[in-house]
């Protein structure tokens, strides 16, 4: 039978741990812009767009990383990002997309299908994904995915969910010593805690972020002159070039099928401001391996 004294401790513990996340929650409780989504973000955007920038020059800093001499190249990802930056600024982001030192670069490396955009608005674009994105409609909705990422602050929200995760597994750790378990009763305790966290926890929430991406992401595309069906041929693409690829229950991302089908699910929302807008010209990217 466990001491009554240790019981209390424990719980002592656990009120502790939950009054930490109740303050942290009224600290910094948001609602993501389109998605009405309540988010918990701690980290200050100020802050987050110093990492972004940090993290930008230390990617190019690399020297395997080669960013591209080609005129053409850089010119189509800067038409594109020029149109979706614009999107941003007069969206319900538009604080924020004001706010940022937006920096575009073109990566010369066909063999990586990305691109990324870090809070602060530094956006790179890998020359792999031209055969994904195939023509400016295909890149604007990757690029709306990526920009999206940084203005809803989901790098934030992630850092904001390690902690509290953290925290909480510590305060167990405590409980369970405080307990009387012993060492092996413990450490399996804590790895299946760990697990929960993990897969019942900060997946679904990063699997949340993508979906959002995905959502918001068609509304700046369509907002910018582009297509916003392109989006789902572009995950059709995409998932036929992907083998391999982990059950969506065990992933960060949502499974291709999943994506496809809420994608079209906001289709008609994108549409109806497309066809509000003056359309871009729907011109095909480089080839690659040049």
């Amino acid at each position: 039978m466990p001491n009554p004294f240790s019981v209390i401790r424990f719980q002592q513990v656990k009120l502790f741990c939950v009054l930490c996340m109740l303050t942290g929650m009224a600290m910094g409780c948001e609602t993501v812009p389109y998605t009405d989504r309540s988010q918990l973000v701690v980290v200050p955007q100020s802050q987050a767009a110093e990492m972004g920038e940090q993290a930008f020059q230390q990617i190019l800093s690399d020297p395997k990383v080669q960013q591209s001499q080609s005129a053409e190249e850089q010119e189509a990802v800067n038409r594109v990002a020029d149109r979706i930056i614009q999107a941003a600024k007069e969206s319900k982001f538009a604080e924020d997309a004001k706010a940022f030192q937006w920096e575009v670069t073109v990566i010369k490396d066909d063999q990586t299908t990305n691109a990324f955009a870090l809070p602060g608005g530094k956006i790179a674009v890998y020359t792999g994904i031209f055969p994904v994105a195939k023509n400016d409609a295909g890149l604007a909705a990757i690029l709306g995915h990526e920009v999206v990422h940084a203005l809803a602050r989901h790098g934030s929200e992630r850092m904001s969910q390690e902690v509290l995760s953290q925290a909480g597994l510590s305060a167990a750790a405590l409980g369970l010593g405080a307990s009387g378990a012993g060492p092996v009763v413990g450490q399996a305790t804590m790895a299946a805690l760990g697990l929960g966290a993990k897969v019942g926890v900060l997946l679904p929430y990063s699997r949340t972020h993508e979906s959002e991406a995905d959502t918001i992401g068609i509304l700046l595309a369509a907002k910018a002159g582009y297509d916003p069906q392109e989006a789902v041929r572009v995950w059709q693409r995409m998932q036929e070039g992907s083998q391999g690829t982990p059950s969506e229950f065990l992933s960060t991302h949502p499974s291709h099928e999943t994506r496809i089908t809420r994608l079209k699910e906001a289709m008609p929302e994108a549409l109806e401001i497309y066809q509000k807008v003056q359309h871009a010209p729907d011109t095909p990217l480089p080839p690659v391996g040049g």
